[in-house]
């Protein structure tokens, strides 16, 4: 038998904490292209393109308590992220800067921020696309608790 509590606590919270990293994801998005001046390449719209709608579903499911989304948003995550990643190994490993997807403008290889050697802007996605994968994963599988 589940323990009520814990499973209102983590219903609850998961979808929250999944929309709060979208949004933070979102906004950071905007800060670097707009506030920052760091042109997106075609690689960083595509991956908007997966993490914005995040942004907007997970808020109206947060407010209306909707926890059966997973199937709306972990293939967007899992997407954006698997993007993210090739996006990241891209910039970090030499045999990948030589497929390049990106022809116009911005080269996908640039590196506007490099924090700690590591910490480029595909990271932060890839972290993102992340975290809010395994806040599904934990609320199905609450869901599924629920239900035994």
């Amino acid at each position: 038998m589940s323990n009520p509590a814990k499973t209102s606590f983590i219903q609850t919270y998961a979808l929250y904490a999944a929309w709060i990293v979208s949004v933070v994801a979102t906004l950071g998005s905007l800060y670097f292209s707009q506030i920052r001046g760091f042109v997106p390449c075609e690689l960083c719209w595509i991956q908007r393109i997966f993490m914005y709608p995040l942004s907007i579903i997970l808020g109206i499911a947060a407010f209306y308590n909707e926890v059966l989304l997973k199937k709306y948003v972990l293939p967007l995550s899992l997407i954006g992220g698997l993007i993210s990643l090739y996006h990241y190994l891209v910039q970090k490993v030499p045999g990948f800067a030589e497929v390049k997807p990106c022809v116009q403008g911005v080269p996908c290889n640039v590196q506007y921020i490099n924090w700690f050697g590591f910490v480029t802007i595909p990271f932060l996605a890839l972290t993102a696309f992340t975290l809010i994968s395994i806040f599904m994963v934990l609320l199905h599988l609450n869901i599924r608790e629920i239900k035994k």
